[in-house]
């Protein structure tokens, strides 16, 4: 099974319940069929489904996060 379509991100600045949901809500309002799985202790936000990790980041940014891909 390939990874391609699975980007990682690494967001310091998301600290609680409601940055997972503004988040999550915000890449499934582009991407509705997106597989997302947020770790909130770990600050890694995992996208399944979406090849374009530069969108991702775009879409985290606009909602005033600041993610680093890994």
């Amino acid at each position: 099974m390939s990874d391609q379509n699975t980007s990682l991100f690494k967001v310091e600045d998301m600290t609680c319940g409601h940055c997972v949901k503004t988040i999550t809500n915000a890449i499934k309002e582009k991407y509705p069929s997106a597989d997302v799985n947020i770790e909130l202790d770990k600050h890694l936000v995992k996208v399944k489904g979406v090849a374009d990790k530069a969108s991702l980041a775009d879409i985290m940014k606009e909602e005033g996060y600041t993610p680093q891909a890994l």
